[in-house]
């Protein structure tokens, strides 16, 4: 039934050079001032110009072939992005001149939301229309948030972060997980917050952790316009003032430790608690860890056939192959935030 995979994400500059375009590329048609991109572009001078994203894709592509031919799903698998090279229609034309029909795309967000869910499709279905008739058919893998393997590699990610905390610090320890903000408007038409918090629940029953805070970081857009808070930055001070002096981050909102985990949090965070006095450690997010690269696997295997088990843990279970017509609808153009490599809303990729 299926003959590829591909691989869908954001995309990143990889150049000094590459910034500017970049930029211009993921906030084409929502005015947004040319002050604010420079601004942005800072951001990307500070790591040299180069977004890690795409290094990131390349080296999941090369441990997601491995996982796949140890199991004997010799698949290809292709890459395209929303706003980089290599980008989306480019790809499927390779797809096609390479005769492939039907492929499954595993997009680099764990969570439902316009920005990390459906407006993926979207790419996929403009890119689709560009290609023109012989187009590769693309299904999307389904959200995956309360997948066992996505948890344990999450809860594992934390436990290393925990281990640089001493048995006293430990007993001052607040566990704040992170995510990337978006507009309340798109929360509410979207099971995003809900999925965080089932996540975060899951991992810090794991780690045996079970006190946890959800927060949100790379806020975007109009001052006046209400997103979900508070803020990371905000909450240290707010801890701060509550005396704690040890943090553990741990951004499960994201896949990989890409432009805006490093620099609002390994940067901008760190940065604040230290002025503060406070002991900060970050968790890695899951990358290429092993528990990860079988769920990308365990998902791709239970659309090839029927008899494999849809695995999810928690409240929910597992979420639908086809996401439902009204599914995390787009806000309205006046709304609409521009995106980011996470799965919201801001142009700091």
């Amino acid at each position: 039934m299926y003959d590829a995979i591909l691989l869908v994400s954001f995309g990143g500059p990889e150049t000094r050079e590459d910034v500017l375009p970049f930029l211009e590329n993921v906030t084409r048609g929502r005015n947004i001032p040319r002050e604010r991109l420079l601004e942005v572009a800072e951001h990307y001078y500070h790591f040299g110009g180069k977004s890690p994203i795409n290094d990131q894709c390349r080296e999941l592509m090369a441990a997601l072939r491995r996982e796949l031919d140890q199991f004997a799903i010799h698949l290809p698998i292709y890459w395209g992005n929303r706003n980089w090279h290599p980008f989306l229609t480019d790809t499927l034309r390779e797809m096609r001149a390479a005769g492939v029909r039907h492929a499954l795309a595993f997009v680099t967000s764990a969570y439902s939301s316009y920005s990390g869910c459906r407006q993926y499709r979207e790419n996929i279905a403009a890119a689709q229309k560009e290609v023109g008739e012989g187009a590769p058919q693309v299904d999307k893998l389904r959200v995956f948030y309360n997948h066992p393997g996505f948890i344990e590699a999450s809860a594992e990610r934390v436990r290393e972060a925990l281990a640089r905390f001493s048995p006293e610090e430990r007993g001052d320890l607040r566990f704040v997980v992170t995510a990337h903000s978006i507009p309340c408007s798109m929360a509410q038409t979207s099971d995003y917050e809900k999925q965080l918090r089932e996540t975060a629940r899951l991992v810090s029953e794991s780690v045996g952790v079970p006190d946890w805070e959800l927060v949100f970081q790379s806020r975007s857009g109009p001052p006046l316009q209400p997103w979900l808070e508070p803020d990371i930055l905000d909450h240290l001070r707010t801890l701060h003032s509550q005396d704690v002096r040890n943090v553990l981050i741990a951004p499960l909102g994201f896949l990989s430790d890409h432009l805006e985990v490093l620099y609002d949090l390994d940067s901008e965070a760190r940065h604040l608690a230290n002025e503060l006095g406070m002991k900060m450690v970050r968790a890695a997010t899951v990358g290429v860890h092993p528990a990860f690269i079988r769920t990308i696997r365990q998902l791709i295997a239970e659309r090839l056939s029927p008899a494999e088990p849809k695995l999810a843990i928690g409240l929910f279970g597992p979420y639908p192959d086809v996401c439902p017509a009204d599914c995390c609808p787009p806000p309205s153009r006046a709304g609409r935030p521009p995106a980011s490599e996470a799965p919201s809303a801001s142009p700091r990729a």
